[in-house]
Order: C-alpha cells, then sequence, then structure tokens
C-alpha cells in the first residue's frame, strides 16, 4: 500500500500539492471561529453535586448576587482607610453603575477587612456568559474605569474575581503563544540547519506544517462546533507544539530514510518511493498510536480532556496524511538538490557514532538492558510523592497578573475562603415549605465542621422551598485543605438534612472536589484503554503478540520516571504545593503516544534487518546505527519544542513542557535507543511469536523485495563495520 502511495505522490507532485493548497483554502475560508470558555464548572457533566448545586442556584435563585469581579480598594501608602477614603470608595462603586457596562447586572459595596485596610466592590454579571470572552471585556472596561475614578485620591483600586481572571489569563496565553511559537519555529530551524547543513531542508518543514497547521486548525474547529465540544484557550498553545512537533518527526523519518536510499545509489524518484514504502508504515502504526491515545481522551469525564482529545487526533490524523503525501511530493519534486550546499549526505560516515552505539548493544544486550532499565525505575520512586492542585486561574497565568495580586491580598485580609464562600442549598423534597425553626441547628452544625470558619442561612427563595446557606472555609478554595473541607461539609450537609428535605454543596471548592473524582475516573479508564488500543496496533504493526507487551511496559517505566522526575522538581526542588491535577493525564498521552513513535521505528527497523537475515543481537546493532541518528533528531526537536511550553510564564504550561520534554527525551535516548532493542536482542526469535516478522525471506536473505537499496547498504555496511556481517 505504502509502495502505491509513493509511487502515485512522486509520479504526481505538482497535482498533490495543488490538492493540497486547494484542500487549506476551501477550509480555513470557512471555518467557523470558535469562543473560548475558560470557566471551570463547564468542564464537569451534569450528574456531579456542584453542576446541582448551580443548576438549583439559577432555578431558585435567578437573582442571586454571586460577584464575577472584586474591586479591592487600600490606601497608597499602606494605612486604614479613612472616613474620605470610603466616601471615595461608595462614589466609584456608584459611578461604575451607572456606567451600564455590557453583561455588568449589578454594583454593589462589598465588606471592610478586619484590619480596616481594605474594602471591595461587588460586581455581578450575567451568569449563562460565565467564562466567555465577552466577560474578559467587561472585566476590561472595569478595570479601566475604576483606575480612571480613584485618580485624585489616595486610594489604589485592583480588579480581581474570576472575570478579570479569565482576561488575565487570555492575555498571558496570547504572550505564551507567541513566545512558544517563535521558539519552536527557531528551535526547529537551527537544529535542523545543523543536522542537514542545508537550509532548504531547515525551512521546508516550517512552511509544510505552518500549511498543515492552518487545514488542522480548521478541522478542529468543524469538529468543536459539530459535536458542541468546549473550546479552551491552552489548547491553541499545545497544538502549535503537537503540529510542528510531530510534524518533524514523520519529516525527519521520511528525509534520513530518502537520504539512505540515494546514499545506496537509487534514481532520486525512486528513492522516495523506497523511502515511502519503507518507512511508511512506521509512520501510519506511530501516528495510528498517537492518534487513538488522543482520542481515549473522549472518554474523559472533564470537558477540557473531551476537548483535546479529538482536537490533537485530527492535528495529527492531517500530519499523517501530509507526511505520506504533501512532504514527498514537494521533496521529490526538488530533488537532491534539498540537501544544497552540503555534499555530506552522499555518504555515510566511516565512523558513525551510532553504529558505535550498535555494536555496545549487540555485545552488552543484558547490561544495557539492566542499566536503562534501573535508571527509569529510580526515576519512577518520585511519583510517591505526586500532589495534585486545581487552581487553573493562577496555574494558567504570572502571579504577578492583576487578578492574581488581588487573589493573594483577599486571601490575606479576609478569611482564605471568603472569595469563593461554599453554597448549601436545602431543599424540601415533597414541594412544601421548609421549616424555618431548624435552620439556625443546620447551620450550627455545618459551621462545627473541621475546616470551616462560618456558617449561617443567607437567603430563602420565593416558595419558601429552598434555602441558601454560606459556608465560609478557613482556606483557599483550590488548595487540598479545602477539598478535603467541603468533602466533610458535604458529608454533615447530608447527614444533618432535615426528614423531608435534600442537601447539595455547591461554590469553587466543591467543583475541584468534582474535579478530583473526575481525574480519578479518568485514570481508571482511559489509561487502560489508550494503553491497549496502543497494544492492538504494535500488535498488528509487528505481527505479534509478544512484542506489545514488553514495548508498552517500557513505555509505562518512562511514564513513571517522567513523573517522578517532574515531581522532583516542581515539588521538591521548587516547593510547588502539587502539580496541576491534570498533568498525568496529559503526560500520560504524549509520553506514552509520541514515546511509542520511537519505539516503533526502532522495532520496525530492528525486524527489517531481523529479515535480511541477521541474528537477534545483530539485527538490534544495525537497528540502533540505521534508525538511531533519526531517532535522535526527532527526539531533541519534539522535546525542544514542547519546552519552549517553559517560556510560557505560567505554572501550567511549564510543568506540562518540562514533563512531556524530559518524557520525550527517556523516550528516545534511553527506550528506543537502548532499553527496547536490547531487550529484543535478549528474547530474540521469541518477541515475534506467534508471527515469524523477524525470518529472513528466502535462504541468505539478500535482497528479496528490497530493490537496490539493500544490496548497496550491505557493501557499505560491510566494507566498514565487522557489524554488519551475515548472521
Amino acid at each position: 500500500m505504502f509502495r502505491r502511495i509513493g509511487n502515485a505522490v512522486v509520479r504526481h507532485p505538482i497535482w498533490t500539492i495543488v490538492a493540497w493548497l486547494i484542500a487549506a483554502v476551501a477550509i480555513v475560508a470557512t471555518a467557523p471561529s470558535l469562543p473560548s470558555n475558560s470557566d471551570e464548572s463547564s468542564f464537569l457533566p451534569s450528574s456531579y453535586e456542584s453542576i446541582k448545586a448551580a443548576d438549583l442556584q439559577q432555578k431558585a435563585f435567578p437573582s442571586a448576587f454571586t460577584p464575577s469581579a472584586i474591586a479591592l480598594y487600600q490606601r497608597t501608602d499602606g494605612g486604614k482607610l479613612t472616613a474620605a477614603d470610603q466616601k471615595d470608595v461608595a462614589r466609584i462603586t456608584t459611578e461604575l453603575g451607572k456606567k451600564h457596562i455590557d453583561q455588568v447586572q449589578k454594583v454593589v459595596p462589598g465588606p471592610p477587612s478586619k484590619d480596616g485596610k481594605y474594602t471591595m466592590t461587588l460586581v455581578q454579571m450575567d451568569s449563562k456568559n460565565a467564562g466567555q470572552p465577552k466577560q474578559a471585556d467587561a472585566a476590561k472596561e472595569l478595570r479601566e474605569q475604576a483606575k480612571e475614578l480613584a485618580k485624585g485620591t489616595h486610594l489604589d483600586v485592583k480588579l480581581g474575581g474570576s472575570a478579570a481572571q479569565a482576561l488575565d489569563q487570555q492575555d498571558s496565553s496570547k504572550r505564551g503563544e507567541a513566545l512558544i511559537g517563535i521558539g519552536t519555529f527557531v528551535i526547529i530551524l537551527v537544529t535542523l540547519l545543523i543536522i542537514f547543513r542545508a537550509p532548504i531542508l531547515a525551512v521546508l518543514p516550517l512552511v509544510l506544517i505552518g500549511l498543515v497547521s492552518a487545514v488542522a486548525n480548521g478541522l478542529i474547529a468543524y469538529a468543536t462546533k459539530l459535536f458542541g465540544l468546549q473550546a479552551n484557550s491552552s489548547i491553541s498553545s499545545i497544538l502549535i507544539v503537537v503540529l510542528f512537533g510531530v510534524g518533524t518527526d514523520y519529516f525527519l523519518f521520511l528525509i534520513f530514510r530518502y537520504r539512505e536510499s540515494l546514499r545506496a545509489g537509487d534514481e532520486p524518484k525512486q528513492a522516495m518511493i523506497n523511502a515511502v514504502d519503507r518507512v511508511g508504515e512506521a509512520i501510519a502504526s506511530a501516528a495510528g498510536a498517537v492518534i487513538i491515545a488522543f482520542l481515549a481522551l473522549v472518554l474523559s469525564t472533564l470537558g477540557f480532556l473531551k476537548q483535546m482529545g479529538p482536537a490533537l487526533a485530527i492535528a495529527v490524523g492531517a500530519t499523517l496524511v501530509a507526511g505520506l503525501t504533501l512532504i514527498p511530493a514537494v521533496v521529490s519534486l526538488i530533488g537532491p538538490k534539498v540537501f544544497w550546499p552540503s555534499k555530506s549526505w552522499q555518504k555515510e560516515p566511516q565512523n558513525a557514532r551510532f553504529a558505535a552505539l550498535g555494536r555496545g548493544v549487540q555485545r552488552r544486550p543484558a547490561l544495557t538492558a539492566i542499566v536503562s532499565g534501573l535508571v527509569l525505575l529510580v526515576l519512577s520512586i518520585g511519583t510517591l510523592g505526586y500532589k495534585a492542585t486545581f487552581d487553573l486561574a493562577s496555574g494558567s497565568m504570572p502571579k504577578t497578573k492583576e487578578s492574581m495580586v488581588v487573589q493573594d491580598e483577599m486571601q490575606k485580609a479576609y478569611s482564605a475562603g471568603a472569595a469563593a464562600p461554599t453554597d448549601v442549598y436545602l431543599s424540601s423534597t415533597d414541594g412544601k415549605q421548609l421549616d424555618g425553626s431548624r435552620f439556625k441547628e443546620y447551620a450550627r452544625k455545618l459551621g462545627e465542621v473541621d475546616g470551616v470558619a462560618s456558617a449561617r442561612m443567607t437567603q430563602l427563595n420565593k416558595e419558601g422551598t429552598t434555602a441558601d446557606f454560606t459556608v465560609t472555609l478557613k482556606y483557599e478554595a483550590s488548595t487540598d485543605k479545602a477539598i478535603d473541607a467541603v468533602g466533610r461539609v458535604r458529608d454533615v450537609a447530608h447527614s444533618a438534612a432535615p426528614d423531608g428535605t435534600e442537601a447539595v454543596v455547591g461554590g469553587m471548592s466543591s467543583i475541584y472536589k468534582d474535579i478530583d473524582a473526575a481525574v480519578n475516573h479518568d485514570y481508571r479508564t482511559v489509561f487502560p484503554v489508550a494503553a491497549l488500543l496502543i497494544m492492538i496496533i504494535l500488535g498488528l504493526l509487528l505481527r505479534s503478540v509478544v512484542a506489545p507487551w514488553y514495548l508498552i511496559a517500557s513505555v509505562g517505566l518512562g511514564f513513571g520516571a517522567t513523573l517522578g522526575a517532574t515531581v522532583w522538581i516542581f515539588q521538591d526542588a521548587q516547593g510547588h504545593s502539587g502539580l496541576m491535577f491534570m498533568l498525568p493525564v496529559i503526560m500520560y498521552l504524549f509520553v506514552v503516544a509520541i514515546g511509542t513513535d520511537y519505539n516503533i521505528l526502532m522495532i520496525a527497523r530492528l525486524r527489517e534487518e531481523a529479515r535480511e537475515g541477521r541474528n537477534p543481537r545483530e539485527a538490534a546493532g544495525m537497528a540502533l546505527r540505521h534508525a538511531g541518528p533519526t531517532v535522535a533528531a526527532a527526539g531533541f526537536i519534539l522535546a525542544a519544542t514542547f519546552a519552549t511550553m517553559m517560556l510560557a510564564g505560567n505554572s501550567l504550561l511549564s510543568e506540562m513542557g518540562f514533563a512531556v520534554s524530559f518524557g520525550i527525551v527517556v523516550a528516545a535516548f534511553v527506550m528506543a535507543m537502548f532499553f527496547t532493542p536490547s531487550l529484543t536482542a535478549l528474547i530474540g526469535h521469541a518477541a515475534w511469536w506467534p508471527g515469524h516478522g523477524d525470518r529472513a525471506k528466502t535462504p541468505g536473505a539478500g535482497a528479496a523485495g528490497s530493490g537496490t537499496v539493500r544490496h548497496a547498504e550491505d557493501r557499505d555496511t560491510t566494507a566498514h563495520d565487522p557489524a554488519g556481517r551475515r548472521g
């Protein structure tokens, strides 16, 4: 099949390129635009208690005041607020209400802090549009107007709250995207220049993947709208890295094989056909593993991951099609001039490093497997200290952003949980009015829960069937202590509810509690499903039942090593309270799926060498010699592109960038180069059971069905490398 694809594309390169250009223009021109949602509650399905509470609030208290933005005032000299300052705050509050800013429904004064140094203005916005860009726009205008109104006073005013956080997150995301995009371009360009010393080859993948990126983004927009998925600003940053990182991987897989065919003496167009034929199955299988792993996220209960899975799968799918059609067409059209002005492509270096590494693995496979396995096991110990954190807002932007400063100052000036109180909604189950005489006792029981600062009944709906008890926790909403405390509040709220009533608990801590439960569900569901599907792909590629087991086990070890190293770096060394809650899921999928790419490329080459008649150890040595440079170059570029996410300036992308780049380094330079080939060499022919994927097709094996590539390669190998002898 892949030879037929190569033939069609190489024989008709102009038509292939024109077809891509027409498709790109059509998709980009007609793709719908998508708003981004940053509301954490939108991540969860309606079956979770926090979402039930939010729905009940909308029905029972449609006009209930829930601030979306908070203007926090303090004196510029840091002293206590004077009577004149209080008058200025009242004036600013009134004036803000008269501005009639879009989305703003109410502007009311808030309570002063106990030390008298702070006070607030609370702003309510349309709850139907929570997390939407229009509320970020409203926050921007509120911030500007508040600062303008405070001019000439002794007040310093800052805007915080969810709408302001959405605004700051949006700005931070744009800056992060720009840095990631520039960093990705520079890394790919410089690395390819160093590897090939050919400017055309350095620029070509950036141009081609840029075209693929436009197509992929258009297709993602269509899919998001068609299936009603949630869009999120963080996904675009990850998409940039996935498209250019994975796209460059497939570009390198093909170019290295093309160069190898040219060195063997093939005519240029035939060399590209042979390259597609030889490496096409490995690229398709690698992409298939990544796509299936990403699609497994559809099983997630979190809206963020549900959106990310299909989006990334579409991106990789578009990259796969480009890798088998667009890239071969363009390179075959240019021919060997693609390597200009370098001439090093014409002959393999005499004393290649990877030939030496291959000989090392060939001679001592057991030692290689033990040492590389121990490295992975030692790093995996760090996973025992893993803790999760759930504050997406502060995780997705620097602490210096205004809304984050407000959050920190409010925690110090007020009760830590005052900025995001917990609400307990007590409702009658029979539609009758609640017995008000029991409210005081119920509030007392809620207030006695460990971790609760105060609890009181704040409002009753018009029908008298639902009461709202406001519970203020002692801790900031996203901390582990707050999440544990809200769990205890739930237990008491349910057990202490009077006969004929039921209680549901809402608020940000309750949402985080449910997100924690959802993530644990995903660990039990997404991980094994993704692993099983990847194993099936490996089994189909290798026609083996044995190999997929130790391949997926090695990748699992790589995941453990990556998570362990990330815990040591961010929790232990940098003192983070925990890692972002979604990091292990994302890391598992990237490290397992993309890490499998390199295992697939290496094991496919090992099988190819074995089919030429080499024994298992020789095949492993030769596979590392020939596939090693490709894995090293692709692994370095992909790791470096993911590392650019650390430039974004927020803990979520910094943690993600480090974890995924480290995981790819482990996958490429430990697993694929040493652990996998040495294990395969040790297991020998049994690795391919029940098939005979490593058996030579004919006695003596020469080049059965391989054409000039293998004959010339064997001559070249035998000439300067004793490891090239027949097994």
